[in-house]
């Protein structure tokens, strides 16, 4: 068997279908003070071999999504909805549906579909060497072989940038800088050659050179590898760069979805358009404090029947906004919003449309 680890996923590029589709899920956990809403109603696709970037402030739902792909959320939560993972040759697989122990959700979780965390001293053992762990997951994905794994582990060491990577086996994850465990940690997700790699905010805690440096590596092992990404991050600017399509979440909710030129060229909810206003930009004179979006996020328990961002919106409509949940529609072509602003959303709630969008 060849070590080879640039091996693009079955024919990736030859279909339209999604890779995952994720259709309603709603994800409850019950709590002392009532049901904390972390994802209510999330319908999103990710394509073959393309990034879909998801973007929200802190506690909006992101994070909580992306474990639900991988039934790795706290065990008290309360999952609803399908995700389904497709194949060419067979029926989808519907990951809620499958139990814990399930050897097809352990055989997709790892295999078919990896995750990079935000801060990978979490995620490696550090009592075992990065070697250990990485030849672990090889192990249980690729081969049966110890020596064949070890080469592929020295192999997608080199690929992602760490030098010496022979010497890299043998290191605990605390020998290693915050990029190179990075690296370590992407090396390990790619190692069984995912469909799907998850990246949970995967440069928050590093320096700008490194995160630049990160990025590209992930952008390359994309198109050597032919995999999908879901990109989860609140920095617009490392969206705009990595992702192809962009859903913005809030409370819970995708509140707007197009792609990402699109979403950056015209901005079609008022939640999204305070995000764009409050990143830094060149320009602007010394001292001057940046835009921020009136308010906090609320903590979704016991949400209401109302647009989430009303208590914060600028142009929210009393008696529409407090009283009805906007859904998440097609206002232009390929751009989707759940702004009553927009007559589009208003008919689709079934309700008059004597508004016009600014």
């Amino acid at each position: 068997m060849s070590t080879s680890v640039i091996q693009p996923t079955d024919s990736i590029e030859s279909t339209t279908a999604p890779l995952l589709e994720i259709k309603n899920l709603r994800v409850v956990l019950p709590i002392l003070e009532g049901d904390l809403v972390a994802a209510d109603g999330v319908n999103i696709q990710i394509k073959p071999g393309k990034t879909l970037g998801l973007v929200g402030e802190s506690g909006c739902g992101k994070t909580m999504t992306a474990q639900s792909i991988l039934q790795i959320a706290p065990k008290i939560a309360k999952t609803s909805g399908q995700i389904l993972l497709h194949y060419a040759d067979r029926p989808p697989t519907d990951i809620v549906a499958l139990g814990k122990n399930d050897p097809e959700l352990l055989r997709i979780r790892g295999g078919e579909c990896a995750m990079i965390f935000q801060e990978p001293m979490t995620s490696f053992s550090p009592v075992h060497t990065i070697g250990n762990q990485l030849i672990e997951a090889i192990l249980l994905h690729r081969t049966s072989d110890k020596k064949e794994a070890r080469e592929i582990a020295i192999a997608m060491l080199d690929k992602v940038g760490i030098p010496a990577p022979a010497e890299t086996l043998k290191k605990y994850p605390h020998h290693l800088s915050g990029g190179m465990r990075q690296r370590a940690m992407i090396a390990m997700a790619l190692s069984s050659r995912p469909r799907l790699l998850i990246a949970d905010e995967p440069t928050t805690a590093l320096d700008v050179t490194v995160q630049a440096q990160v990025l590209r590596l992930m952008r390359d092992l994309q198109r050597d590898l032919g995999m999908a990404i879901l990109y989860i991050s609140h920095d617009l600017g490392v969206i705009a760069r990595m992702a192809d399509e962009v859903a913005v979440m809030y409370m819970g909710s995708i509140v707007e979805h197009a792609p990402v030129r699109e979403l950056f060229r015209s901005v079609k909810h008022p939640y999204t358009k305070g995000l764009m206003g409050s990143a830094p930009r060149i320009g602007k004179k010394s001292g001057e404090p940046l835009a921020t979006i009136m308010g906090n996020v609320p903590i979704p328990i016991n949400k209401p029947t109302a647009c989430g961002f009303f208590p914060r919106c600028p142009v929210g409509i009393a008696g529409i906004c407090d009283q009805v949940v906007p859904p998440l529609v097609e206002v232009a072509p390929g751009h989707k919003s759940a702004c009553f602003r927009y007559p589009q959303v208003l008919a689709a709630a079934g309700l008059e449309s004597g508004t016009t969008n600014e």
